[in-house]
This record gives C-alpha cells, sequence and structure tokens, in this order.
C-alpha cells in the first residue's frame, strides 16, 4: 500500500487511508492531492482519491478516477480492492465480487480482501464460495473465534450440518478447561445451543440431547436450554418426561399457546385441524379444569378449551370467560373470539348468550346467576360486544342500532365510534366511516394508532388530500411523503396507491407500489451489516433464522399486495396507453371556443394550485430542515412527484412482467398471482405461459368462478387464431391438443357445454352466475340480453343460521360491486346496470355507491357541533369534508405544540 511512493508521500497515503475511515474526507482529500501533485499518474492515490470522493456524494467523479487509478496500477491489489468497495457502496455486488477476486489473484492470502469477499457472499448466497473463502480466513488466522464460527456457518447454510458439528468440535478442542470467561459466557453458551440445534437439524437427536445435559452449566440462556431440551425429547418419543417439562415452562409462562399445544401432543390429545372425538374432548376438558386451578390468573387456559368445547359446555365455558372480561371492559375481547365464528354452531351460541347477557343486566343490573351487581359500563361493552358480532355478520342495521345505544349510554369511549366507522365502511358508507374515525381522532390528539385508523379510513374514501394531512400529525418535521417513505410506513403507501388506481390516477398509484417494492428491497440490503455483526457476537441461531427470512422475504403480504397494484396499473397502462402530444393537440382542435376558454382555465387553475402546494411544501421542509446544531438538512427534491415518468414506459408488459416473474417464485400458492399471469401471458400472446397459468388456476381452484373464466377465455382466443404456420407455432399447437383431453372441465365437451354445466352446477351462486353470463357473451355475443337475464335471474338467497335477530342474505356488496361495473362497462347495458343498481340499494340501504336509502344518513346526530372540551373547540364532521378541513377538525395547530414520541 503505497509502497511504489517516497516515505513522505507514503506517509500521506496512510494519512489517507485513516482519514477515510475515521471519515474524515477533506483531510484525506488534501493529502491524496498532495501526492498527486508530485505523482499525478499514482494508480492507489488515485483510487483512493475516488473512494473519498465517493463518500463525498461525488460518484461520476469518484469512478471516473478509481478507473484511472486500475488503468495505471493494473497490478494492485488496492485499486482492485477500492474498486470493489465502489461497487459495493453503490450495491452492484456482482461486480464488487469480481473486483474482489481480481484483488485476490494479486495478494492471494489478504485478510481484508477475503473477509470483505465473505460478506458479499453470503449477502447473494454463493454458498460454495462463502465455504471456500472462510476456509481460507481459517487457514491464515486459526486462532481468531470468528474464523472458526464463520467456517461452520457456510457449512450450515451451503446444506452440510454435519461437517458444521465437526467444526464447532474441532474449535472446542482448542478451548481451556475453564473456558469461557464471565465476560463470554453469554456468547459460548449461545455457540453450545447452536450446535445442538446443528446436531437436531442433522437427525442426531440422542447426540444432541446428550451434548445438551453435558453443558448445562455452560449454558446461560435457560428458558432456551429447557424448550431445546422439550424439543428433543418428543422428538425422541420421550412423551412423559416432556410432558413434565411443558408443566415447568407453563410454571414460567402460563400464557404461551405453544406450551399448551406441547402438552397436549405429549398426552396423546392433539389435532391439525381441531377436530376431536367426544372422549378426547372429555379429555382434554379434564386436562385444561386442573391446569385451570393450578393457572387461576391464566387467559390461555380460559381461552383455549373454547376451540374445541362444544354444545352445552362450550356454552358454560364461553359464559365464564365472557362475563369478567365484559365486566373489566376490554376493548379486544370479540378479537379474541373471532376465530370462533369459522367453527359451526358457534356464532349462534354466542349470539344468544350475549343476548341473554343483555336482557338480564338491563332488568336486574346483575349477570344470570349471579348476585353481584354490575358496573354501569357492563352494559356499555356488552352492546359494543354485540355490534361488531352483528357487523361480523352483515347485519348492519342492527349492528348500527346497538353501537348508536352504546354510544348514547357513554359517549367519551373512542373505541365505539372506532368500532361505527367499521361498521360504516362494511355496509358501504365510505365517507361516513370516514367521519366516525375521524371523529374518534379528535377525542384523543396524541394516540398514533386512532390516528392512523382515521388515515386508513380516508383513503378508503379517496379522500387522499385530507388523509395525508392527518398522517403529517405524527411525522417528525411536518414533511409526510419523505417521512412516510423513510419510516417504510407500508400500510399507507398500499392504501393510497389503491386509493389513486380506483382514480385512475395510475401515475401516483404506480409511484406508491413501487415505494413498497423499494423498501422491500432495502430490507434485504439491511441484511449485509449483520454478516459480520452476528458471527461477533455469537447470535448465531437468529442469524441463521435471519437468512431463512430473508429467502422468503417476498411472500410477505405487504409485498404481495404491492406487487399485484403494480401489475395492475401496468395491464391497466398497455390497455389504456395514455395520448400522444398530437392527439392531444387533436382533441383539444375538435373543441369549440366555449369548451377551449374552460379547459385553459381548468389548466391555470391547475397549475397555481400545483405551485402553491410547491410553496407551502418548501417553506415546511425550509422550517424544519434545520436542526438544533442550526446546520440545514436539505432532502432530495422528487423529480417525479406524480409519477408521470412512469407511466412513459415502452412496455408496460415488459415491467409487469418483473413483478409477475416474483409472484410466481414467492406467492405460487396464490390465486390472484396465477390470473394475472394470465392477464399478462394471454396479451403478449405468450401462449404456452397463459395456458401453464390456466392450468394452476385449476390445481388451486376449479370450480372459482375466475378460473372458469380465464379457461374459457384461454381456449376460444386458441380457437379464433389462424392455424399454425412456423413450426414453433405447430409446436404450441400440438402441447395444447395433447393437453385439452387431460382438463376433466373440457372432456367431450364444447367451450359452450362446458359453460352451461358450469352453471348448472353453481346456478344458486351470483359469482358463479355472473362469470356463466360473461363466458356466455364472449362465446356468443349475440346472446347478450340472455346474458344479463342469467345475471338478473339471480335470487339473493338467506344465509342458513339460527341467529336470534333476524336472516342475512347472501350476496356481499363487494361483489354486487362487480357485477355492476360489469354490466355497465363489459356488456354495456346502461339500463341493466341501472335496475341491477336500484336492486341493491334494496338490500344495502347504507351504500353510497348504490345509493340506498341510508346512505350518508350514518353520523351521529350531534357530530354537527360535538365540543371536546379537551381538544378545544367543535369537532365538524362533515361527509364531504376538503383537506383544509383538518385544521378545524383536528386542530392541526394544537398539534404543532405537542411533543409527540414517535
Amino acid at each position: 500500500m503505497g509502497a511504489s511512493l517516497p516515505p513522505k508521500e507514503a506517509n500521506l497515503f496512510k494519512l489517507i487511508v485513516k482519514s477515510y475511515e475515521t471519515k474524515q474526507y477533506k483531510k484525506g482529500l488534501k493529502a491524496a492531492d498532495a501526492i498527486l501533485k508530485k505523482f499525478p499518474d499514482h494508480g492507489e492515490t488515485l483510487s483512493m482519491k475516488g473512494l473519498t470522493l465517493n463518500c463525498m456524494d461525488r460518484k461520476s467523479e469518484a469512478y471516473e478516477l478509481v478507473r484511472v487509478g486500475v488503468k495505471n496500477d493494473i497490478k494492485s491489489h488496492v485499486c482492485w480492492h477500492v474498486y470493489g468497495l465502489l461497487y459495493r457502496s453503490d450495491r452492484e455486488y456482482r461486480e464488487a465480487i469480481k473486483c474482489y477476486r481480481n484483488a485476490l489473484r494479486i495478494d492471494p492470502d489478504n485478510i481484508e480482501i477475503l473477509r470483505d469477499l465473505s460478506l458479499l457472499q453470503a449477502q447473494m448466497r454463493d454458498l460454495a464460495g462463502f465455504v471456500e473463502t472462510r476456509q481460507q480466513l481459517l487457514t491464515l488466522k486459526p486462532n481468531h473465534r470468528m474464523n472458526w464460527i464463520g467456517f461452520a456457518v457456510a457449512h450450515h447454510l451451503n446444506s452440510n450440518g454435519s461437517k458444521a458439528v465437526e467444526i464447532l468440535e474441532a474449535y472446542e478442542g482448542t478451548l481451556e478447561d475453564d473456558y469461557p470467561p464471565d465476560n463470554e459466557r453469554c456468547e459460548h453458551g449461545e455457540m453450545l445451543l447452536y450446535k445442538i440445534s446443528l446436531l437436531e437439524e442433522c437427525g442426531s437427536l440422542k447426540r444432541a440431547l446428550e451434548e445438551l445435559h453435558k453443558k448445562e452449566l455452560k449454558i446461560v440462556d435457560k428458558l432456551a436450554y429447557k424448550e431445546q431440551e422439550v424439543s428433543l425429547l418428543v422428538k425422541l418419543g420421550l412423551l412423559e418426561e416432556a410432558a413434565k417439562l411443558y408443566r415447568v415452562l407453563l410454571s414460567m409462562n402460563p400464557d404461551n399457546y405453544k406450551y399448551y399445544e406441547g402438552l397436549q401432543k405429549c398426552v396423546g390429545l392433539y389435532s391439525e385441524n381441531g377436530n376431536y372425538s367426544s372422549d378426547e374432548i372429555d379429555q382434554l376438558d379434564s386436562l385444561y379444569e386442573s391446569l385451570g386451578q393450578q393457572y387461576t390468573w391464566s387467559s390461555a387456559v380460559k381461552r383455549i378449551p373454547l376451540d374445541f368445547l362444544q354444545g352445552d359446555k362450550f356454552r358454560e365455558a364461553a359464559f365464564n370467560y365472557i362475563r369478567p372480561l365484559l365486566t373489566k371492559g376490554v376493548p379486544s375481547l370479540f378479537s379474541d373470539l373471532s376465530p370462533l365464528y369459522g367453527q359451526p354452531g358457534k356464532a349462534d351460541i354466542l349470539e344468544h348468550l350475549i343476548l341473554e347477557l343483555e336482557h338480564s343486566i338491563r332488568t336486574t343490573g346483575r349477570c344470570p346467576g349471579r348476585e353481584e351487581k354490575e358496573p354501569p359500563s357492563t352494559l356499555m361493552w356488552t352492546l359494543f360486544f354485540l355490534a361488531q358480532h352483528y357487523d361480523r355478520r352483515g347485519q348492519y342495521d342492527v349492528a348500527l342500532s346497538k353501537i348508536d345505544e352504546a354510544i348514547e349510554h357513554t359517549p367519551t369511549v373512542i373505541d365505539l365510534y372506532s368500532v361505527k366507522s367499521r361498521i360504516l365502511k362494511h355496509a358501504g358508507d365510505l365517507a361516513a366511516a370516514a367521519a366516525l374515525a375521524d371523529e374518534a381522532r379528535c377525542m384523543d390528539l396524541a394516540d398514533r394508532y386512532v390516528n392512523s385508523e382515521c388515515v386508513k379510513r380516508m383513503l378508503q374514501a379517496d379522500q387522499v388530500a385530507l388523509a395525508e394531512k392527518t398522517a403529517v400529525l405524527f411525522t417528525k418535521d411536518g414533511d409526510q411523503h419523505n417521512n412516510l417513505h423513510d419510516m417504510q410506513c407500508m400500510w399507507y403507501e398500499l392504501a393510497s396507491g389503491e386509493s389513486y388506481f380506483r382514480q385512475c390516477d395510475l401515475g401516483r398509484s404506480l409511484k406508491k407500489f413501487l415505494a413498497v417494492e423499494k423498501h422491500y428491497a432495502d430490507i434485504t440490503e439491511d441484511q449485509f451489516d449483520f454478516h459480520s455483526y452476528c458471527l461477533r457476537k455469537m447470535t448465531l441461531r437468529a442469524y441463521v433464522e435471519m437468512l431463512k427470512f430473508q429467502d422468503r422475504l417476498h411472500s410477505h403480504a405487504y409485498f404481495h399486495k404491492a406487487a399485484v397494484g403494480a401489475i395492475r396499473c401496468y395491464i391497466k397502462l398497455y390497455d389504456s396507453p395514455p395520448k400522444s402530444t398530437n392527439e392531444e393537440d387533436d382533441d383539444k382542435a375538435n373543441l369549440l371556443p366555449s369548451q377551449k376558454k374552460k379547459l385553459k382555465q381548468k389548466q391555470r387553475k391547475a397549475e397555481a394550485r400545483a405551485k402553491k402546494e410547491a410553496e407551502i411544501k418548501n417553506e415546511e421542509s425550509s422550517s424544519s430542515g434545520v436542526s438544533k446544531s442550526g446546520k440545514r438538512h436539505v432532502k432530495p427534491v422528487d423529480p417525479d412527484p406524480h409519477g408521470e415518468k412512469l407511466l412513459q414506459v415502452e412496455d408496460p408488459l415488459l415491467e409487469a412482467t418483473k413483478y409477475l416473474k416474483l409472484l410466481l417464485k414467492n406467492s405460487p400458492d396464490s390465486l390472484e398471482t396465477h390470473l394475472l399471469s394470465f392477464e399478462v401471458n394471454i396479451r403478449k400472446q405468450k401462449i404456452l405461459l397463459a395456458f401453464q397459468a390456466v392450468k394452476q388456476l385449476l390445481r388451486l381452484d376449479a370450480e372459482n368462478p375466475e378460473s372458469h373464466c380465464c379457461l374459457i377465455r384461454f381456449f376460444h382466443t386458441v380457437d379464433l387464431m389462424s392455424a399454425p404456420v412456423t413450426d414453433a407455432e405447430k409446436l404450441i399447437w400440438s402441447v395444447l391438443e395433447a393437453e385439452r383431453p387431460a382438463i376433466s372441465q373440457l372432456q367431450d365437451k364444447s367451450l359452450i357445454e362446458a359453460n352451461k354445466f358450469f352453471l348448472h352446477k353453481h346456478e344458486d351462486s351470483l359469482m358463479h352466475r355472473v362469470a356463466a353470463a360473461e363466458m356466455l357473451y364472449v362465446l356468443e355475443p349475440s346472446k347478450k340480453s340472455e346474458a344479463i337475464k342469467l345475471i338478473e335471474d339471480t335470487t339473493n338467497n338467506l344465509v342458513p343460521t339460527n341467529g336470534a335477530l333476524g336472516p342475512v342474505k347472501e350476496w356481499k356488496l363487494k361483489d354486487c360491486i362487480a357485477v355492476h361495473n360489469l354490466l355497465k362497462n363489459v356488456l354495456a347495458d346502461q339500463d341493466a346496470a341501472l335496475r341491477w343498481k336500484v336492486r341493491c340499494a334494496e338490500y344495502f340501504p347504507y351504500s353510497t355507491f348504490f345509493e340506498g336509502n341510508c346512505a350518508g344518513k350514518s353520523t351521529i346526530a350531534h357530530n354537527e357541533t360535538l365540543v371536546n372540551p379537551e381538544n378545544g373547540g367543535a369537532i365538524h364532521n362533515g361527509v364531504n369534508q376538503s383537506a383544509d378541513a383538518i385544521a378545524s377538525n383536528g386542530k392541526l395547530e394544537a398539534f404543532k405544540d405537542l411533543t409527540i414520541g414517535t
């Protein structure tokens, strides 16, 4: 390093390296310039100057200098190492690996380069190379603990657990008998637990248990020790010992559901699907009764029996569980019990039980069979539960009456307004739901959760501007866009993207969805620092789990939603491309003079509004961008705030395919993935890929209406295509001819017959009838009236239930809106769409989409002048709120004076 320089310049070169390491970049730059005055072609100095400039955000200069440095001294490992560091800083890991390998050809034993290379190999999952590099590091420095551990982990990640165990045992052989010292006991204990988990993974269960008992005194984490021991005992079939140990663990934490599940497995009373015989239920009942006497303060021991008990025993257990929680006033009680609604009959028992409690409290002030008087709040919490219950069952009128009564009883409880907002959302009155959520928010301005729920309701009602102003109240410095993005607030970005998509603003929608995708790229990058940290701190089990989590990161629900949203935007962009400038000019030329004048006025207003918003944002950033030390933090200006550049893609389907590949890899069991795969590939005329998507849909759910539509559309498209000419086309046709008879839905049937059979099979289901009607229109466009009649003849049947307060209809609001859009846009019959709208307005009276007779009348009567003395002023919750209403509605000025921990 700097070996070819005279002593004075060599010392200056060392100063450059030290300045880089201590982040004194100006000092390093000055030293580099001093060397380059005398030796302007010195490659290593040019490279180090480039690396320093890179840290000062002068990237183009940095790359130019480093390239010149490598060119001038191509045999210097320093130049290649610096070149690799430059690529690494820009996340160009594959290029960085190439540079490191070139550096190692020149200096194969350089530990620093080997270490950097190993980190990149772990990041890129080049596991064979990772093993090789860690072995070189261990050979060069065998007295370093981290090299032993790194070599073992490398073998483990490369699916060679037995070799990893051998390496760890060899490392233990190098230690003294009295090892570890007190300051390393935790780290050594973690290494031992990691080794035992490796033995378990390799199937050496007996040996793992012996090793665990042998090293008990050296393992500090006693809880992890017991959990590891009980896992091994269960796998070895030593169930009696395991059951005893599970009871010990329960005494330590009687609310851990996994311990109860493990105990049930040990006594032979566990079922994956939750189905038990009557004898097994009796045994489980007695087991939990004894556990309940032992752990009287545990809620889990009271809640778990509700999952397996039936009939009168379930009713009794539910009463004993629910009553004290209603008295205590636990808002999350319904969320706790909601999984029971998936079990036949239990929702009806709960309904009758709660109604009985309500009646008894109203008439006597006591719960049935009890002498103690209930506090007044018990009735309110009972009504609160009932409102959520009827909301879950789709009886929105009953749910609203119950929640209104609860609000009248105690108008100061925030949860009541939040639940009413949720009921209105489900009922279809999104604007009123947003207004109620805003009212709840105003009752406690320091509650971030309530604020977030309010923002979500506003976005669902497409009140994006108001939602942004509300969200900014809990950001650090008032710049909501940057802060919400920096905080990786994905739920907000997803909800915003969906709202913009509904409003056909594809640019902004894409921008939001791609921002979420970038968060996942950042999360992937964030693992880089842990490759060295975890080996140093010996958190090996957590490290391996983190790597496994990273490998399945893109299967997370938020990424799935973002990718689906982006693909839909690109499909819509392909179907309806934006007009070119010439086309827009032609359209304007055809307008009347009065229309041209109006259009110009509209454009001027839009420009003025945009200018005003930009000025406000600049003021906010200038006022908030100054730190306590007086230094200004300049945030980069977004060059494309409305996502207009994102729409200027040459091939939208090519962009959609990038995200589709990630979905196919990480969410292969999602119906939505293959529906989108079909839509993209049928447009690209990739026949075999579209057919593959159809086959996957039939595998996942052949009876799904959308699967049926894709199947019929695919073969109808194929039938309309011209005869194959090229060899490739003939090959595709031969594949389809061979595969078609294997599809049971089409065996010995034409597409029209297959569609009729599907209709006959599902004639009572709305969405199945709609799918059959749509395909009838696709196959025979002349039968449009017959297809419409098929939809209109569907009856809204009652859902079988023993509910105490009236029937529940089968149709869902979301499905009915989809049917209306189909009638209006696909079948293009405005009269049929209007008839459907009038019909659905009766079924969904609160829906603003169908203009039901209760829509817009759902806000509480005192909303107009509700005064909250704590917030200081009147709260106005009109349905159509403007973006400026937040100042009076939520007291924006008051917020600025509050100190809110973020």
